[in-house]
């Protein structure tokens, strides 16, 4: 496909299809759900095609098999249009007795569970696919590998481009593919505010087909993009937004419930480490967006505003790194998590591998004091780790925003890492 950028999920896909019979992607509106799946089927079925949308409703009900034949891998595009796909699948697969049958991708709304009879156990894999990362759109020149870090973080070596200006556009066009194309900056921008606004006007209510306020969905989004990176309950952001209005606890949890199961939120969930002590750990997950943009167009902001608030861009900075931590951790079959214990000690992000090795991440925008503050949180989290009971972590890490060069500190070997520079 023309202009078609690889992604780290390209690897990913081609393996899940090397080893079951179906993958489904989901993943946030416009983050290349279809796109991605396009470049591995060998035939596709558009099921919400105007001109043949009709016709397929129908045969999804009379002749579903029909609409199941081609070459494989077949993909099944907006499948949840009939959700008796999910079975009928499930059972040609099992008839088949193949691997790489089909891909499904649809709309971020997900299908209800009662018109599904079968798990897919065995037979359906699935696939998270985010928004792009900067080494993804060509923005990190990728000289860091984590994957290699964590067989080796003696030795490292790497430059960014990146300057403060440019990490901020950044920051708020986003990792959408389709704005990762556009040359003019006003268009790239454009991309997130449009996502914003269809998210509050028609998503958060098509999500369960319940009517939902778009005043009150953008005071809510205003208020998680102002406390990204807490651990904020939901009391808070009531009393954030009620100024403007009263609201319940339980419509705000409806509310960031239907931004979960559309991906617009990726909340980071609590690391329980083995401690020496007996430190109590906060258990409440850490409030993210799934892509920076969305909190810079919740609260109407562009890079000049950025580069004006030190203190916001921080903020905005964690959610992109966030992002990009966990498309890199991904291949790696690692999770991203967040520590933060009862004293206030902190680290924005605990990269964890299912061998149990894990890398220790503070995320600062730059500068020797914040470099130096992110170094001691780390060094007091180390101290308090029980390595009797648990890996010694892999690497120690300093991420930063701006910052030419990627270097190994000779003091404490802590690794000091521009975003710019790093890759899967």
């Amino acid at each position: 496909m023309e202009n078609y950028k690889i992604r780290i999920a390209d690897k990913i896909l081609a393996d899940k299809l090397d080893a079951m019979g179906c993958v489904l992607i989901e993943g946030p509106k416009y983050c290349g759900k279809t796109t991605l799946a396009l470049q591995h089927s060998k035939s596709t079925l558009f099921m919400a095609d105007p001109d043949t949308k009709t016709q397929n409703l129908i045969l999804a009900q009379t002749n579903i098999g029909r609409l199941l034949e081609g070459k494989t891998p077949r993909l099944i595009d907006e499948w949840q249009l009939a959700p008796q796909f999910w079975d009928a699948v499930r059972n040609t697969v099992d008839k088949r007795n193949k691997d790489g049958q089909f891909i499904l991708t649809g709309s971020a709304v997900p299908v209800d569970s009662k018109e599904i009879f079968h798990s897919g156990t065995g037979r359906m894999s699935w696939l998270r696919l985010r928004t792009m990362s900067l080494w993804e759109s060509g923005e990190s020149s990728g000289d860091v590998s984590l994957n290699e870090l964590f067989k080796n973080s003696k030795e490292i070596d790497g430059a960014s481009s990146l300057d403060i200006d440019q990490l901020a556009f950044l920051a708020c066009r986003g990792g959408w593919p389709k704005a990762t194309l556009k040359d003019r900056k006003k268009a790239a921008l454009m991309q997130a505010e449009e996502y914003f606004e269809a998210v509050v006007r028609y998503d958060i209510s098509r999500v369960d087909n319940v009517e939902r306020d778009p005043e009150l969905a953008r005071r809510l989004m205003r208020s998680l993009a102002r406390n990204q990176g807490g651990q904020i309950p939901q009391t808070t952001i009531v009393e954030d937004i009620s100024s403007e209005g009263s609201v319940s606890v339980q419509t705000v949890s409806a509310y960031i419930r239907a931004l979960e199961n559309i991906f617009v939120i990726e909340d980071s969930i609590a690391w329980n480490p083995n401690l020496r002590s007996k430190t109590a750990i906060r258990s409440s997950n850490t409030r993210y967006f799934s892509d920076p943009s969305i909190a810079t167009a919740s609260l109407g902001l562009g890079p000049e505003d950025l580069v004006n608030d030190l203190n916001t861009f921080g903020l905005i900075l964690e959610t992109l790194c966030i992002r990009d931590l966990r498309v890199y951790s991904e291949p790696l079959g690692g999770s991203v998590y967040h520590y933060r214990d009862k004293n206030g000690l902190e680290c924005d992000a605990v990269i964890h591998l299912k061998n149990g090795k894990y890398g220790l991440v503070e995320i600062k925008l730059g500068g020797d004091r914040l470099i130096e503050e992110g170094a001691t949180n780390l060094k007091k989290l180390v101290e308090k780790i029980d390595v009797s009971k648990m890996k010694v972590p892999s690497f120690l890490m300093v991420l930063t925003g701006v910052g030419q060069y990627a270097y190994r500190r000779p003091q404490d070997g802590i690794l000091v890492v521009p975003i710019g520079c790093l890759r899967n």
